[in-house]
């Protein structure tokens, strides 16, 4: 089974990525962690508003 951390961008939108590679430019780990399954509950439980950062704020 594959590790995956969720990760968020500064535009507040989350993504999967694999546990043992580097982080890509301007994505943060979440501290959520797990199996692709278990990431993307978490995602979907923390995610509630799919709009960018940037368009939800006035």
């Amino acid at each position: 089974m594959s590790t995956y951390v969720v990760v968020v961008n500064d535009e507040e939108q989350y993504s999967l990525w694999p546990h043992d590679r580097a982080l890509p430019a301007g994505w943060t780990a979440t501290g959520a962690s797990g199996g692709r399954d278990d990431c993307l509950a978490h995602i979907e439980r923390v995610w509630t508003d799919m709009r960018p950062r940037s368009l939800r704020t006035p």
